[in-house]
Protein backbone atom coordinates (compact mmCIF):
# COMPACT_ATOMS: atom_id res chain seq x y z
CA UNK A 1 0.00 0.00 0.00
CA UNK A 2 1.44 3.28 -1.11
CA UNK A 3 2.81 5.38 1.93
CA UNK A 4 -0.11 7.78 1.63
CA UNK A 5 -2.83 5.23 1.54
CA UNK A 6 -1.47 3.40 4.85
CA UNK A 7 -1.44 7.12 6.61
CA UNK A 8 -5.07 7.38 5.38
CA UNK A 9 -5.72 4.41 6.58
CA UNK A 10 -4.58 4.36 9.81
CA UNK A 11 -5.18 7.85 10.78
CA UNK A 12 -8.91 8.44 9.23
CA UNK A 13 -10.53 5.19 8.68
CA UNK A 14 -9.34 2.42 11.29
CA UNK A 15 -10.31 5.18 14.30
CA UNK A 16 -13.46 6.29 12.37
CA UNK A 17 -15.08 2.54 12.37
CA UNK A 18 -13.70 1.81 15.81
CA UNK A 19 -15.27 4.57 17.26
CA UNK A 20 -18.72 3.92 15.88
CA UNK A 21 -18.26 0.13 16.73
CA UNK A 22 -17.47 1.25 20.47
CA UNK A 23 -20.54 3.65 20.68
CA UNK A 24 -22.67 0.94 19.40
CA UNK A 25 -21.24 -1.09 21.81
CA UNK A 26 -21.83 1.31 24.80
CA UNK A 27 -25.34 1.63 23.85
CA UNK A 28 -25.86 -2.26 24.13
CA UNK A 29 -24.35 -1.76 27.64
CA UNK A 30 -26.75 0.63 28.92
CA UNK A 31 -29.99 -0.72 27.52
CA UNK A 32 -29.32 -4.33 28.92
CA UNK A 33 -27.91 -2.49 32.15
CA UNK A 34 -31.59 -1.25 32.23
CA UNK A 35 -33.04 -4.80 31.35
CA UNK A 36 -31.09 -5.84 34.40
CA UNK A 37 -31.82 -3.44 37.06
CA UNK A 38 -35.49 -3.95 36.25
CA UNK A 39 -34.75 -7.53 37.37
CA UNK A 40 -33.02 -6.66 40.58
CA UNK A 41 -29.43 -5.99 39.77
CA UNK A 42 -27.48 -3.58 41.86
CA UNK A 43 -25.62 -1.05 40.07
CA UNK A 44 -23.03 -1.37 42.76
CA UNK A 45 -22.75 -5.60 41.63
CA UNK A 46 -22.62 -4.64 38.24
CA UNK A 47 -19.80 -2.75 38.55
CA UNK A 48 -17.51 -4.41 40.66
CA UNK A 49 -18.09 -7.45 38.63
CA UNK A 50 -17.58 -5.94 35.27
CA UNK A 51 -14.18 -4.26 36.31
CA UNK A 52 -13.18 -7.80 37.45
CA UNK A 53 -14.28 -9.64 34.26
CA UNK A 54 -12.25 -7.14 32.12
CA UNK A 55 -9.06 -7.40 34.53
CA UNK A 56 -8.65 -10.65 34.33
CA UNK A 57 -9.25 -10.64 30.13
CA UNK A 58 -6.81 -8.47 30.01
CA UNK A 59 -4.04 -10.03 31.84
CA UNK A 60 -3.43 -12.41 29.07
CA UNK A 61 -4.16 -9.82 25.92
CA UNK A 62 -1.35 -7.60 27.61
CA UNK A 63 1.23 -10.00 27.86
CA UNK A 64 1.11 -12.08 24.16
CA UNK A 65 0.28 -8.44 22.58
CA UNK A 66 2.82 -6.94 24.33
CA UNK A 67 5.46 -9.79 25.25
CA UNK A 68 8.34 -8.77 22.59
CA UNK A 69 7.25 -4.70 22.45
CA UNK A 70 10.25 -2.34 24.50
CA UNK A 71 7.71 -0.67 26.69
CA UNK A 72 9.16 2.20 29.24
CA UNK A 73 9.52 0.52 32.59
CA UNK A 74 6.42 0.66 35.11
CA UNK A 75 7.09 3.25 38.17
CA UNK A 76 5.54 3.98 41.00
CA UNK A 77 4.50 7.85 39.65
CA UNK A 78 3.17 6.13 36.77
CA UNK A 79 0.99 3.19 38.55
CA UNK A 80 -0.35 6.82 40.29
CA UNK A 81 -1.88 8.27 36.98
CA UNK A 82 -3.22 4.71 36.24
CA UNK A 83 -4.65 4.88 39.64
CA UNK A 84 -5.82 7.79 38.91
CA UNK A 85 -7.63 6.71 35.95
CA UNK A 86 -9.22 4.13 37.23
CA UNK A 87 -10.82 6.74 40.26
CA UNK A 88 -11.95 8.67 37.19
CA UNK A 89 -13.40 6.12 35.30
CA UNK A 90 -14.83 4.38 38.28
CA UNK A 91 -16.74 7.88 39.55
CA UNK A 92 -17.90 8.99 36.03
CA UNK A 93 -19.48 4.90 35.94
CA UNK A 94 -20.73 5.12 39.49
CA UNK A 95 -22.66 8.37 38.46
CA UNK A 96 -23.53 7.45 34.97
CA UNK A 97 -24.74 3.53 35.92
CA UNK A 98 -27.09 5.38 38.99
CA UNK A 99 -28.19 7.86 36.62
CA UNK A 100 -29.55 5.30 34.02
CA UNK A 101 -31.12 3.27 36.86
CA UNK A 102 -33.14 6.75 38.25
CA UNK A 103 -33.71 7.58 34.34
CA UNK A 104 -33.36 5.47 31.07
CA UNK A 105 -30.91 4.28 28.69
CA UNK A 106 -32.24 6.98 26.29
CA UNK A 107 -31.52 10.01 28.52
CA UNK A 108 -28.34 8.24 29.39
CA UNK A 109 -27.26 8.65 25.41
CA UNK A 110 -28.77 12.22 25.46
CA UNK A 111 -26.49 13.37 27.71
CA UNK A 112 -23.83 12.24 26.46
CA UNK A 113 -23.55 15.47 23.87
CA UNK A 114 -22.20 16.95 27.07
CA UNK A 115 -19.16 15.11 26.88
CA UNK A 116 -17.90 16.34 23.56
CA UNK A 117 -18.19 20.04 24.51
CA UNK A 118 -16.42 19.75 28.23
CA UNK A 119 -13.82 17.75 27.01
CA UNK A 120 -12.87 20.51 23.67
CA UNK A 121 -12.86 22.85 26.71
CA UNK A 122 -10.71 20.96 28.70
CA UNK A 123 -8.49 20.28 25.59
CA UNK A 124 -8.40 23.65 25.03
CA UNK A 125 -7.34 24.65 28.49
CA UNK A 126 -4.73 22.24 28.85
CA UNK A 127 -2.80 23.07 25.59
CA UNK A 128 -4.03 19.51 24.13
CA UNK A 129 -6.32 20.88 21.38
CA UNK A 130 -5.54 24.75 18.72
CA UNK A 131 -7.88 26.85 18.65
CA UNK A 132 -7.91 29.16 15.80
CA UNK A 133 -10.31 31.06 15.36
CA UNK A 134 -9.64 32.63 11.99
CA UNK A 135 -9.03 28.87 10.31
CA UNK A 136 -11.52 27.49 8.37
CA UNK A 137 -10.85 24.29 10.00
CA UNK A 138 -10.41 26.04 13.32
CA UNK A 139 -14.43 27.43 13.10
CA UNK A 140 -15.45 24.23 11.64
CA UNK A 141 -14.66 22.42 14.30
CA UNK A 142 -16.81 25.05 16.53
CA UNK A 143 -19.35 24.74 14.57
CA UNK A 144 -19.42 21.44 14.26
CA UNK A 145 -19.37 20.95 17.63
CA UNK A 146 -22.38 23.56 18.59
CA UNK A 147 -24.45 21.89 15.95
CA UNK A 148 -23.65 18.01 17.27
CA UNK A 149 -24.69 19.66 20.68
CA UNK A 150 -27.81 21.39 19.05
CA UNK A 151 -28.71 17.69 17.18
CA UNK A 152 -28.80 15.97 20.68
CA UNK A 153 -30.93 18.50 22.43
CA UNK A 154 -33.25 18.44 19.02
CA UNK A 155 -34.08 14.50 19.69
CA UNK A 156 -34.32 14.73 23.64
CA UNK A 157 -37.07 18.11 23.51
CA UNK A 158 -38.76 17.16 20.18
CA UNK A 159 -40.48 13.87 19.97
CA UNK A 160 -42.66 14.92 16.36
CA UNK A 161 -44.99 12.25 14.68
CA UNK A 162 -44.82 9.17 14.22
CA UNK A 163 -42.88 7.90 11.17
CA UNK A 164 -42.32 4.18 11.57
CA UNK A 165 -44.83 2.45 13.58
CA UNK A 166 -43.62 -1.32 14.74
CA UNK A 167 -45.82 -4.23 14.18
CA UNK A 168 -44.52 -6.80 15.63
CA UNK A 169 -45.18 -6.19 19.50
CA UNK A 170 -43.28 -9.34 20.50
CA UNK A 171 -39.86 -7.39 19.96
CA UNK A 172 -40.33 -5.39 22.71
CA UNK A 173 -38.56 -5.61 25.90
CA UNK A 174 -40.01 -5.34 29.16
CA UNK A 175 -37.75 -2.13 29.51
CA UNK A 176 -40.28 -0.67 27.48
CA UNK A 177 -43.10 0.17 29.80
CA UNK A 178 -40.42 0.76 32.90
CA UNK A 179 -38.93 3.65 30.71
CA UNK A 180 -42.54 5.04 30.50
CA UNK A 181 -42.84 4.71 34.28
CA UNK A 182 -39.52 6.31 35.13
CA UNK A 183 -40.49 8.93 32.54
CA UNK A 184 -43.77 9.63 34.71
CA UNK A 185 -41.45 10.60 37.82
CA UNK A 186 -40.03 13.63 37.65
CA UNK A 187 -37.99 13.33 40.69
CA UNK A 188 -36.18 10.69 39.97
CA UNK A 189 -35.57 11.94 36.02
CA UNK A 190 -34.35 15.30 37.10
CA UNK A 191 -31.94 13.64 39.52
CA UNK A 192 -30.80 10.69 37.33
CA UNK A 193 -30.31 13.57 34.62
CA UNK A 194 -27.80 15.93 36.91
CA UNK A 195 -26.28 12.34 38.17
CA UNK A 196 -25.65 11.85 33.78
CA UNK A 197 -24.49 15.04 33.55
CA UNK A 198 -21.53 14.67 36.14
CA UNK A 199 -20.80 11.98 35.34
CA UNK A 200 -19.93 12.59 31.36
CA UNK A 201 -18.04 15.70 32.50
CA UNK A 202 -16.10 13.43 35.27
CA UNK A 203 -14.93 11.19 31.79
CA UNK A 204 -13.95 14.49 30.02
CA UNK A 205 -11.26 14.64 32.77
CA UNK A 206 -10.91 11.31 32.03
CA UNK A 207 -10.22 11.58 27.84
CA UNK A 208 -7.86 14.20 29.18
CA UNK A 209 -5.56 12.37 31.68
CA UNK A 210 -5.96 9.42 29.43
CA UNK A 211 -4.62 11.06 26.21
CA UNK A 212 -1.57 11.86 28.42
CA UNK A 213 -0.96 8.77 29.82
CA UNK A 214 -1.01 6.83 26.56
CA UNK A 215 1.51 9.50 25.13
CA UNK A 216 3.79 8.27 27.91
CA UNK A 217 3.24 4.59 27.90
CA UNK A 218 1.86 3.93 24.86
CA UNK A 219 0.95 -0.01 25.18
CA UNK A 220 -3.27 0.14 25.00
CA UNK A 221 -3.94 -3.22 26.64
CA UNK A 222 -1.54 -2.68 29.48
CA UNK A 223 -3.15 0.42 30.27
CA UNK A 224 -6.27 -1.30 29.91
CA UNK A 225 -5.60 -3.99 32.63
CA UNK A 226 -4.19 -1.36 35.06
CA UNK A 227 -7.20 0.71 34.27
CA UNK A 228 -9.43 -1.80 35.47
CA UNK A 229 -7.54 -3.18 37.90
CA UNK A 230 -7.37 0.27 39.93
CA UNK A 231 -11.66 0.90 39.33
CA UNK A 232 -12.03 -2.87 41.01
CA UNK A 233 -9.97 -1.56 43.39
CA UNK A 234 -11.76 1.10 44.09
CA UNK A 235 -15.16 -0.05 43.70
CA UNK A 236 -14.94 -2.89 46.04
CA UNK A 237 -15.25 -1.42 49.33
CA UNK A 238 -17.07 1.61 48.28
CA UNK A 239 -19.56 -0.88 46.50
CA UNK A 240 -19.61 -3.50 49.68
CA UNK A 241 -20.35 -0.44 51.59
CA UNK A 242 -22.96 0.47 49.98
CA UNK A 243 -24.59 -2.31 49.08
CA UNK A 244 -24.36 -4.58 52.36
CA UNK A 245 -27.02 -7.25 51.43
CA UNK A 246 -24.71 -9.92 50.56
CA UNK A 247 -27.59 -11.99 48.52
CA UNK A 248 -27.79 -9.08 46.06
CA UNK A 249 -23.92 -10.00 45.06
CA UNK A 250 -25.18 -13.99 43.91
CA UNK A 251 -25.70 -13.43 40.16
CA UNK A 252 -28.09 -15.54 38.90
CA UNK A 253 -27.87 -16.58 35.09
CA UNK A 254 -30.62 -14.82 33.53
CA UNK A 255 -30.18 -11.39 32.11
CA UNK A 256 -28.29 -9.96 34.80
CA UNK A 257 -25.55 -12.02 34.44
CA UNK A 258 -25.81 -11.57 30.61
CA UNK A 259 -25.61 -7.74 31.30
CA UNK A 260 -22.41 -7.79 33.36
CA UNK A 261 -20.39 -10.66 30.88
CA UNK A 262 -20.89 -7.93 28.09
CA UNK A 263 -20.33 -5.12 30.00
CA UNK A 264 -17.11 -6.95 31.20
CA UNK A 265 -15.74 -7.77 27.35
CA UNK A 266 -17.27 -5.12 25.32
CA UNK A 267 -18.02 -2.18 27.46
CA UNK A 268 -14.68 -2.04 30.20
CA UNK A 269 -12.51 -3.85 27.44
CA UNK A 270 -13.41 -3.41 24.41
CA UNK A 271 -15.08 0.07 24.61
CA UNK A 272 -12.28 1.18 27.00
CA UNK A 273 -9.59 -0.18 24.77
CA UNK A 274 -10.74 1.47 21.41
CA UNK A 275 -10.96 4.83 23.51
CA UNK A 276 -7.33 4.51 24.38
CA UNK A 277 -6.19 3.41 21.26
CA UNK A 278 -8.08 6.77 19.58
CA UNK A 279 -6.58 8.60 22.28
CA UNK A 280 -3.08 7.88 21.00
CA UNK A 281 -3.33 8.56 17.22
CA UNK A 282 -6.39 11.33 17.35
CA UNK A 283 -6.47 13.17 20.86
CA UNK A 284 -9.28 13.61 23.37
CA UNK A 285 -11.34 15.66 21.86
CA UNK A 286 -11.61 13.48 18.54
CA UNK A 287 -12.78 10.70 20.77
CA UNK A 288 -15.38 12.68 22.33
CA UNK A 289 -17.17 13.82 19.37
CA UNK A 290 -18.18 10.24 18.96
CA UNK A 291 -20.60 10.17 22.04
CA UNK A 292 -23.39 12.00 20.65
CA UNK A 293 -23.72 9.52 17.71
CA UNK A 294 -24.93 7.22 20.59
CA UNK A 295 -28.20 9.46 20.70
CA UNK A 296 -28.65 7.90 16.92
CA UNK A 297 -27.55 4.53 17.24
CA UNK A 298 -29.94 4.02 20.44
CA UNK A 299 -32.57 4.87 18.30
CA UNK A 300 -32.25 3.13 15.40
CA UNK A 301 -31.48 -0.23 17.38
CA UNK A 302 -34.34 0.74 19.35
CA UNK A 303 -36.51 0.38 15.81
CA UNK A 304 -34.90 -2.93 15.01
CA UNK A 305 -33.88 -4.97 18.04
CA UNK A 306 -36.80 -3.25 20.40
CA UNK A 307 -39.35 -2.74 18.28
CA UNK A 308 -39.79 0.95 19.21
CA UNK A 309 -41.41 3.26 17.04
CA UNK A 310 -39.47 5.81 15.08
CA UNK A 311 -40.10 9.34 15.28
CA UNK A 312 -39.54 12.49 13.16
CA UNK A 313 -37.60 14.11 16.22
CA UNK A 314 -35.77 11.62 16.22
CA UNK A 315 -34.67 11.52 12.10
CA UNK A 316 -33.96 15.05 12.42
CA UNK A 317 -31.53 15.29 15.33
CA UNK A 318 -29.87 12.19 13.91
CA UNK A 319 -29.49 14.48 10.63
CA UNK A 320 -28.20 17.59 12.50
CA UNK A 321 -25.89 15.36 14.51
CA UNK A 322 -24.40 13.76 11.48
CA UNK A 323 -23.89 17.14 9.79
CA UNK A 324 -22.33 18.59 12.97
CA UNK A 325 -20.00 15.39 13.64
CA UNK A 326 -18.77 14.97 9.93
CA UNK A 327 -17.64 19.30 9.83
CA UNK A 328 -15.58 18.59 12.90
CA UNK A 329 -14.35 15.50 11.33
CA UNK A 330 -13.49 17.67 8.42
CA UNK A 331 -12.29 20.11 10.67
CA UNK A 332 -9.66 17.77 12.29
CA UNK A 333 -8.38 15.60 9.26
CA UNK A 334 -7.31 18.90 7.53
CA UNK A 335 -5.13 19.81 10.26
CA UNK A 336 -2.18 18.38 8.88
CA UNK A 337 0.94 16.33 10.16
CA UNK A 338 2.38 19.14 11.59
CA UNK A 339 -0.39 19.91 14.40
CA UNK A 340 -0.37 15.95 15.17
CA UNK A 341 3.10 16.15 16.05
CA UNK A 342 3.15 19.32 18.19
CA UNK A 343 0.63 17.90 19.69
CA UNK A 344 2.25 15.09 20.54
CA UNK A 345 0.43 11.88 19.05
CA UNK A 346 1.94 9.62 17.28
CA UNK A 347 2.20 10.43 13.96
CA UNK A 348 5.88 10.37 12.85
CA UNK A 349 5.29 8.48 8.94
CA UNK A 350 3.15 6.38 7.45
CA UNK A 351 5.72 3.72 7.85
CA UNK A 352 6.02 4.25 11.05
CA UNK A 353 2.40 4.76 12.71
CA UNK A 354 1.93 1.40 13.73
CA UNK A 355 -0.46 0.56 15.74
CA UNK A 356 0.85 0.20 19.39
CA UNK A 357 -0.87 -2.65 20.03
CA UNK A 358 0.40 -4.80 17.18
CA UNK A 359 3.86 -4.14 17.32
CA UNK A 360 4.40 -7.53 18.77
CA UNK A 361 3.05 -9.36 15.70
CA UNK A 362 6.04 -8.96 14.15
Amino acid sequence: MARGGYYYLYREILPFAALVTAECTNVGVNILYKAAVTKGLSYHVFMVYSYAISALIMIPLAYFIHRKTVLPQITVVLLGKFFILGFLGFTGQFLGYKGISLSSPTLGSAMSNLNPASTFILAIIFRMEKLKLRSLRGQAKIIGTAVTIAGAIVVVLYKGPMLITTRNKQLKLPLSSIVLRVMSDRSNWLIGGALLATGYIVSAFWYIVQAKVVKEYPAVFVIVFFYNLSAFIISVPVCMISEPNFAKWKVPADMRLLSILYSGIMGSGFGIMVHTWGLHVKGPVYVALFRPLSIAIAAILGVIFLGDNLYLGSVIGSLIISFGFYTVIWGKSNEGKNDDVSNGYNIESPNDAVVPLLKSSK
